[in-house]
């Protein structure tokens, strides 16, 4: 019984200290940050947001770190089908709709250390990209 549950605690700590980019592979913007990441040679885990759609709970801490406007994939016709309610909702209805159609989150998003550290990708932004590196 101790060996599980040594893995768990293991597995958990690793998940911690390493770098988690959600996304989708076709979108350009992760396979710009894709060949950015291994240039540095940064190792990271890819969290497919189509297939593993993320929790609300987690999606509420990526609000409260990053801000709700930066969060918003605002280009995409999901967006713009929300119609103009959307620009009265709460963090937490924003939480919602985006625990609800996670192609409405802006991406990629940067998990470091189990905690939001950037959304968006622009290899410009070198100040930005320094917090995936250390």
């Amino acid at each position: 019984m101790i060996a599980p549950i040594a893995r768990v605690v293991s597995d958990f700590f690793t998940l911690l200290m390493t770098l988690v980019v959600y996304g989708i592979p076709n979108c350009g913007t992760c396979k710009k940050a894709f060949a950015w990441l291994e240039a540095q040679d940064i190792e990271y885990e890819f969290v497919n947001t189509k297939e593993q759609p993320p929790e609300l709970a987690a999606i509420a801490t990526w609000i409260a770190a990053l801000g709700i406007k930066s969060m918003r994939n605002t280009s995409g016709q999901a967006y713009r089908a929300l119609g103009e309610e959307r620009n009265s909702w709460s963090d937490e209805q924003w939480a919602e709709v985006f625990a609800n159609e996670p192609m409405l989150l802006k991406r990629p998003l940067f998990i470091k250390d189990g905690k939001a550290v950037l959304v968006g990708f622009r290899a410009s932004e070198a100040v930005k990209l320094e917090k995936l590196a250390t």
